[in-house]
């Protein structure tokens, strides 16, 4: 094992709008032993639990640990990357690699080009020419999930799918550094198969199918409606306040447009950040704000929360 210096004596580094951090912030590694052993604990109870105990906690431990791996994209919680790096990349979703997800968040955090079809890997959108050769049944399930529903039934599947195919089929035209993320990432699922099987006995399709996709759809909660193709690049990343269920398993991601403006922030300061610059940060997003998660299902659950073609064709420049 690594050792973990301790906070006291270690130096700091700052955390957006130049307030310091510890170098290492003990509030995210208590939560990393939480979510690692809460889920080790869960799922080794399989034979002696019944089902509709231990398939709901693993998913919410699945879910908090995805919110985590965001977390440690964005710098956290140690100043060693490559800490941090070991700390994340064990795969308890099985379906990304951890390296995959960092770049292609990265790529997502260049704000200038929120949205766009092409260049903003996160983008829901699609050009015209991208749409007119998807198949009809493509596009109606891409319709279907428009709405939270569609999004949570049938999103939690096809998105999975969605992505496996795209990286796949990159990795096969030999694009750099996804052969060698899969590779990583199928090294790094033995140790998790052979727990989940072996040790706990669980059924590989069950894992999946009970635990990995309800923890999927709980995240795409999140990324419904926390974007919108607008010209102002700040217009474009709503918040979601009030959030006092979902908000603690997102950490606090659900406070989007502080997120976007200063991802060093760590996720424990985000709601008092977000308190002082409330005034600020609506005035600048336009007003993109939901009270609660579900103001956002009230409105959305069976209706689309926007078009499928970007309204631009691609992001416009930056105009804020």
């Amino acid at each position: 094992m690594l050792p973990i210096p301790s906070a006291a004596s270690t130096p700091i580094v700052t955390s957006g709008a130049g307030r310091a951090r510890p170098a290492v912030e003990l509030p995210t590694v208590a939560l990393l032993i939480t979510a690692y052993g809460g889920w080790l604990i869960v799922t080794s109870r399989f034979a002696h639990w019944p089902l509709w105990i231990v398939a709901p906690l693993a998913t919410l431990l699945i879910t908090l640990h995805s919110s985590l791996q965001h977390e440690i994209v964005h710098g956290h919680p140690t100043r060693w990357k490559p800490l941090n790096r070991l700390l994340a990349i064990v795969p308890l979703g099985l379906w990304i690699p951890y390296q995959r997800y960092r770049d292609l968040h990265h790529k997502h955090h260049c704000d200038a080009r929120l949205t766009d079809p092409i260049d903003d890997p996160e983008s829901y959108y699609w050009t015209s020419e991208h749409w007119g050769e998807l198949s009809p049944l493509m596009r109606l399930a891409l319709r279907i999930e428009q709405t939270l529903a569609g999004r949570l039934f049938v999103g939690s599947f096809l998105r999975i799918g969605m992505y496996l195919r795209w990286d796949l089929r990159n990795a096969w035209r030999g694009e750099p550094g996804i052969r060698t993320a899969w590779v990583e990432h199928l090294l790094w699922c033995i140790p998790v198969v052979l727990w989940v099987k072996v040790v706990c006995g669980i059924p590989l399709w069950l894992y999946f199918v009970g635990m990995v996709i309800p923890a999927n759809a709980i995240q795409l909660i999140r990324s419904f409606a926390e974007h919108r193709a607008r010209p102002g690049v700040r217009e474009r990343v709503a918040i979601v306040e009030r959030s006092w269920i979902l908000g603690p398993l997102f950490l606090f991601n659900n406070l989007h447009s502080l997120h976007h403006e200063s991802p060093a922030i760590p996720w424990y300061d985000l709601p008092a950040r977000h308190r002082e610059e409330r005034e600020r940060l609506i005035s600048e997003n336009g007003g993109l704000v939901y009270r609660t998660y579900f103001e956002v299902a009230r409105r959305y659950l069976f209706r689309r929360h926007d078009v499928l073609l970007h309204p631009t064709g691609r992001a416009p420049a930056a105009s804020a």
